[in-house]
């Protein structure tokens, strides 16, 4: 398995955009290319790993965002391990990652929100030592 940081117009995009509808079903192609390429002037990365083969195995998008509160993060938009490969160890190989590229660049944590329904997830976020420290308010417009 190999984990790579991939930039907007990447070919290996085409492979990962699979694995991500699983979280995001509503992307298309082109809104992904979209969203990646404004995302990406604002610090959007996407991180995958690959199977010796070339396949996607998970995803994280992620960010280094300055704010008051944390003063510097880490904060994951998006983590997804493929269906097929849940439970395998793919999730933590990219929190190892992200963890890594979070100390490089100065940050105080790693940061994420998930939404209530995904109680595996939940599971997960919590072994892999995540804490839950706030609630999250949405106002949809």
């Amino acid at each position: 398995m190999k984990t790579i940081d991939l930039e907007p117009g990447d070919q290996r995009l085409a492979a990962v955009l699979p694995v991500l509808r699983e979280l995001r079903p509503h992307l298309t192609e082109d809104l992904f290319r979209e969203v990646y390429a404004e995302g990406h002037r604002q610090g959007l990365r996407y991180t995958a790993a690959f199977a010796d083969g070339g396949s996607c195995l998970g995803v994280a998008g992620w960010r280094i965002v300055v704010n008051t509160a944390s003063l510097r993060q880490l904060y994951v938009d998006d983590l997804v391990t493929s269906m097929a490969e849940r439970s395998t160890g793919v999730g933590r190989i990219l929190l190892t990652h992200l963890e890594e590229r979070a100390r490089e660049s100065g940050c105080s944590e790693i940061s994420l929100v998930s939404g209530t329904q995904r109680t595996d997830a939940h599971r997960f976020y919590f072994r892999e030592r995540f804490a839950l420290t706030a609630f999250q308010f949405d106002k949809h417009l």
